[in-house]
């Protein structure tokens, strides 16, 4: 990594000089300049890592400078000779890190600049972070064309941008805590906290302290307050995942918070107010939970609002090879593999797998694949056993709108497929004579051999 970079702004030769030296042993490289037009015109040519601006200065002034700065973002560390409280006031409000009188202390000054650097790093990481996040919850980056599942984006849509419960429910892989990102991202709340809460893996004790806090000594090992998840989201949405795991005596607690958006932390009587959206997610289905007494009849109302459905993958086989060529592009580049797609009879066997676990099972199956492939296009012999044996598992969806001869050519080709491409038995099976078949394939533009040794 280069070393960080440094513009020293001063009239003052000397001054200049001897920065320059120094803040050159910490490991800077170092820009000078002797005024501040100087500087404006080097920051721009440059970009620096951070500034240190001399404040009285011929031509452009330090105040100046800070004024037409065209990086805002890059800290500027401002020394002055004629240090006072007004100076010091006006140049924070224009955006300075910090003040120093001249001359400086310059083991204090290198101890500024260090915390200033890594406050910007911090800051850029943050930022970089939150764009990959805002453009991988868009909407349009959701993959998924299946009908089912844009009906479910079309849902998250509408409820996004209001303060409504939402309770999402399917097997589990299906996306749940991608649609909660969602939800909480393309909302007015975007800016505030987005806290998830996995239910399954607390127990009961652990998850009331989890969710409401506790104050010092409440019980055995609470050795200081802590803040509740509820709590930290205040101001922006609070995630629930299996929420179907919670005990009755948390259901009673989580039901006042619904109600009154208020709640006292364990062994605390301060009531404290919070104002939270709550999204919550299970794979059971709490309407039998109710009738068997097992959930809250009033609690599943108040979280049963907006309900949201995901469907499995076996339900929307047209999004897997869009799923599985995301996955490969994501793992090739995150384990440096040279991966280049994958043959059309691979592509078919993943289609056809019921994927149990869903888009979770299909992630992990990729990324398998990507790591142990042979070679740069992935073979049927690169895929996990568990794929490959359901070979004589055979289905075919056709989408609603195409026309009977289309859905005819595709339902041809299909079982010609299944079948190893012997025609005599794909005849049979679709109810045709080996000749009428061999004219249709003909007019789908296939070279014919009518090589008889087919028949079995």
């Amino acid at each position: 990594m280069a070393d960080p970079v440094v513009l020293v702004i001063d009239d003052e030769k000397n001054i200049r000089e001897a920065l320059k030296q120094a803040l050159k042993m910490e490991g800077y490289m170092v820009i000078t300049a002797e005024n501040g037009e100087e500087g404006l015109e080097k920051l721009r040519t440059f970009s620096p890592d951070a500034v240190i601006l001399d404040l009285k200065m011929p031509k452009v002034s330090g105040m100046e400078f800070l004024r037409q700065r065209p990086s805002p973002e890059t800290p500027v560390i401002v020394l002055t000779g004629h240090g006072g409280l007004e100076e010091a006031v006006e140049t924070m409000r224009l955006g300075a890190y910090d003040f120093m009188v001249k001359p400086p202390d310059l083991d204090k000054l290198a101890l500024v600049l260090s915390r200033a650097l890594e406050e910007k790093k911090r800051h850029e990481r943050q930022q970089t972070l939150e764009t990959l996040v805002n453009e991988r919850y868009r909407f349009e980056n959701i993959i998924g064309i299946a009908p089912s599942f844009q009906a479910v984006l079309n849902q998250v849509r509408q409820v996004a941008s209001t303060d409504a419960t939402v309770l999402l429910t399917g097997e589990s892989g299906t996306g749940k805590e991608v649609i909660a990102n969602a939800i909480h991202l393309n909302s007015p709340r975007r800016n505030g906290p987005l806290v998830k809460v996995h239910c399954a893996a607390l127990p009961e004790t652990l998850l009331e302290s989890e969710l409401f806090g506790h104050e010092k000594g409440a019980f055995t090992g609470a050795t200081a307050r802590k803040k509740g998840r509820f709590e930290l989201a205040d101001g922006g949405t609070l995630f629930l995942d299996e929420i179907g795991e919670i005990s009755p005596m948390v259901q009673v607690k989580l039901l006042r918070v619904l109600q009154e958006q208020s709640f006292e932390r364990i062994g605390g009587e301060e009531t404290i107010r919070v104002n939270v959206r709550l999204v919550a997610a299970t794979n059971k289905n709490l309407k039998a939970m109710v009738a068997k007494g097992e959930f809250r009849e009033d609690l599943y109302y108040r979280l049963n609002v907006v309900h949201i459905e995901l469907p499995p993958l076996r339900e929307r086989r047209e999004d897997i090879p869009l799923l599985v060529n995301h996955f490969l592009k994501y793992y090739a580049e995150r384990h440096h593999r040279p991966i280049e797609g994958i043959h059309p009879k691979a592509m078919r066997l993943l289609e056809s797998y019921p994927w149990p676990g869903n888009i979770r099972e299909l992630q992990h199956t990729i990324e398998k694949i990507v790591i142990f492939a042979r070679g740069p296009v992935i073979e049927e012999t690169d895929l996990p056993e568990s794929v490959v044996s359901q070979r004589t598992y055979h289905e075919l969806v056709l989408p609603i709108g195409i026309s009977l001869e289309e859905a005819e050519k595709r339902l041809i080709f299909a079982t010609l497929d299944a079948n190893g491409g012997n025609k005599s038995k794909t005849a049979r099976i679709l109810g045709i004579g080996r000749k009428t078949l061999l004219r249709k394939l003909e007019s789908y533009g296939m070279t014919i051999e009518d090589n008889e040794q087919e028949e079995e």
